[in-house]
């Protein structure tokens, strides 16, 4: 049987369905899955087995079998911590099938088949009694449900069914107990993240200004998570208005409510300020007693710096508030945790809600559309002064008083640009109904709804009519598409114009003009271990789990870099910056395949863990905007990434040895490939030694 998969096309903008093999969910989601990153976190293993150890103990001592119910298994880890720690039987639940099947292997790999039953249900539909899963309620409750949010995968619609149906009453529980804790802060950078602020540009008449309708003013924003690493963010990018406040827990160990709640934390502003940004972690205590705790504190909340783990599984929440407020030092506010039985979120008050009535406020909804179309990046990349800046200097050398101007980028404010900048007559593409809205309410906000031509069709679908029977003379770009996920997927503004060629005038101008595809070979300070063989883990094999995970990356699309922002994980670069392929937007997208092979040589010892690719973008002759590095890296600094944007990952199979000098040089091998038939690039690199040994 075949399975449909989504997949976005470069060639059309849009994401397209195709029929693959049966098992490529599967396989992609194991390729892309966090088990080897869960298993290279020692703090949470060896903190989870301290706690499993501590529980099989308690329930000895009272002189009871210890009967552990497992959910969420995975790999079967701590099913096989509890039995080695004395338990008598446990219950392993995986609701994912390939999963469960490798839990079942590496069980019996390592010796405890006898003891541990794999069962491959949801949790919420395990059966207890004589002819069920479990012939009795378990007395040990061992969970692993957690995400950034703590509650995001379900974890107290989960816990709130074990208690009822699975385990007995006041069992022990690892985790024992949850915290949710806050900080309040004032950040123009991440606030830009959320709203659109005021865009300058400088143009022959003074200064005209670009501001946001207030119904983006106004908005709560989108409500999912913004989840980081938090570990990436400078102190001096914040400004602190609250201690760290714990805003509320979850005992493990009793009946669990998946009800909506709040919590609220009255606190005395450190400063006063803007409060824009909460920042959110949380910490698990493995014991009743609190004395095994693994916390996901950033350094500056952490209790010791020194042991900060580096994981990519759990990260640090940031979460907007619905607006921004003014806080003064020496006024007590609360600060609301609210949360439903997925999400949580939060508000500022001058009250505690219990004071004033307000018990529950409902979840934030985007009600102006832009933070449903554009992306947390892609905000902090719109109210990029500098950026804007660069556009408007590269936009001054190519317009004319006549030029009649096209902008083909999704929800862009390139026209906007070329309209204060003088051009004649402006036309705009926005393909998707829900990005004309948007648009059209930022044209009325600036009295330019009668200034600026949107046209709500796809490319391809442009007459000459929708252009008033005009030629274009400039066509414009940043370029950017909601559908793209990798650095060149917004080569479909070479489509784009390929597209509207008969609708160019004699001599028409292309911003940008060209593309060039670059790379660079990195050492990850930790990014590695995402993709890195656990083989043995705190005394159990695991090499099953390494096999699948190399089985499931032979497919096709696992083969293909992918894409990480590479701003929030530090890397070192190993050699300099190459351009592999460039990209002509002066003419029509070519019918040949465009083929470059290389090598790029290593100049810095170190781990090749892989390359790094990027798209840089040439505006115009002098002026370039790059998606990936920003300046280039020398051997005592980490790479300097463009934060706005994702670049592109390709993790090598193998490294090279870490102690490797500069004496015996290491190269790189590389074959590269653009389809235009598809848009795709695909790629091979092959690792070298001194002696031309490939890897």
């Amino acid at each position: 049987m075949k399975v449909f998969c989504g997949r976005a096309n470069p060639v059309t903008g849009s994401v397209e369905w195709r029929e693959e093999d049966e098992q490529y969910d599967y396989h992609q989601e194991i390729a892309r899955s966090s088990y080897a990153d869960m298993l290279h976190d020692k703090d949470r293993n060896i903190k989870y087995y301290q706690g499993i150890r501590a529980a099989v103990s308690r329930v000895k001592d009272r002189g009871q079998k210890a009967l552990v119910l497992d959910i969420g298994t995975g790999t079967g880890l701590l099913s096989m911590m509890a039995v080695t720690a004395g338990a008598d039987f446990c219950y392993a639940i995986e609701v994912f099938k390939p999963m469960a099947d490798a839990a079942v292997k590496i069980v019996e790999k390592n010796g405890f088949s006898d003891k541990i039953k794999v069962i491959n249900k949801h949790s919420t539909e395990v059966t207890v009694g004589i002819d069920g899963d479990m012939p009795c309620r378990a007395n040990i409750l061992v969970t692993e449900l957690f995400d950034t949010e703590l509650i995001g995968e379900g974890a107290l619609p989960s816990y709130e069914h074990a208690h009822r149906h699975l385990v007995q009453e006041n069992c022990e529980a690892v985790p024992h107990r949850a915290t949710v804790y806050a900080q309040l802060v004032e950040s123009k950078k991440m606030w830009s993240w959320n709203k659109l602020f005021p865009i300058r540009v400088q143009t022959r008449l003074g200064e005209q200004v670009i501001v946001p309708p207030s119904e983006l003013e106004r908005c709560p924003g989108a409500p999912s998570v913004c989840d980081i690493q938090l570990n990436q963010v400078s102190p001096t990018d914040f400004t602190a208005l609250s201690n760290v406040l714990p805003m509320f827990s979850v005992d493990f160990s009793k009946q669990v409510s998946s009800s909506a709640a709040c919590h609220s934390r009255q606190f005395d502003p450190l400063a006063s300020g803007q409060a824009q940004v909460v920042l959110s972690w949380w910490d698990i205590e493995m014991d009743p007693e609190g004395k095994i705790k693994c916390t996901m504190a950033p350094f500056w909340a952490h209790t010791d710096p020194q042991e900060l783990q580096w994981r990519d599984h759990w990260m640090q929440c940031v979460y907007f508030l619905p607006q921004e407020e003014p806080v003064t030092q020496g006024s007590a506010v609360c600060l609301v945790a609210h949360h439903d039985d997925y999400c949580v979120w939060y508000s500022l008050q001058r009250t505690s809600p219990e004071k004033n009535g307000r018990v529950h406020a409902l979840r934030p909804v985007c009600d102006c559309q832009a933070h449903l179309l554009w992306n947390r990046p892609r905000f902090g990349e719109i109210n990029d002064q500098e950026r804007t800046d660069q556009y408007v200097q590269a936009l001054r050398t190519v317009l004319k008083p006549d030029s009649v101007c096209l902008c083909v980028s999704d929800g862009s404010l390139l026209c906007m640009l070329v309209h204060h900048l003088g051009a004649e007559q402006v036309f705009t593409i926005e393909s998707s109904a829900a990005s004309h809205k948007l648009m059209k309410k930022i044209f009325k906000a600036n009295h330019l709804e009668d200034k600026i031509n949107v046209v709500e069709k796809r490319p391809e679908l442009l007459t000459s009519a929708d252009l008033e029977g005009k030629k274009v003379s400039v066509l414009l770009g940043e370029p950017f598409f909601t559908t793209s996920l990798l650095p060149w997927h917004n080569l479909y503004f070479w489509y784009v114009r390929t597209a509207v060629d008969q609708h160019l005038g004699p001599g028409a101008v292309v911003m940008p003009q060209a593309a060039s595809l670059h790379a660079v070979v990195v050492e990850f300070r930790d990014l590695w271990r995402v993709r890195s063989p656990c083989g043995d883990c705190e005394g159990f094999d695991v090499h099953i789990m390494d096999d699948m995970i190399k089985h499931a990356l032979d497919f096709r699309e696992s083969k293909e870099a992918e894409p990480h922002p590479l701003w929030e994980y530090p890397c070192r670069s190993l050699s300099e910056p190459q351009q592999i392929l460039t990209f002509d937007f002066q003419q029509p997208v070519p019918p040949q395949l465009l083929h470059a092979e290389g090598s790029i040589k290593l100049r810095r010892p170190g781990r090749s863990h892989g390359a790094v690719l990027w798209m840089e973008y040439h505006l115009t002759p002098d002026s370039t905007v790059s998606t990936g590095l920003l300046k280039p890296a020398d051997d005592k600094e980490d790479c300097c990434w463009n934060p706005h944007c994702k670049q592109a990952v390709y993790f090598f199979s193998t490294t090279l040895d870490p102690t490797a000098s500069l004496g015996s040089p290491q190269t790189v091998s590389y074959v590269v490939e653009f389809h235009p038939r598809t848009g795709d690039v695909t790629m091979d690199f092959t690792l070298s030694d001194a002696l031309g040994n490939g890897h």
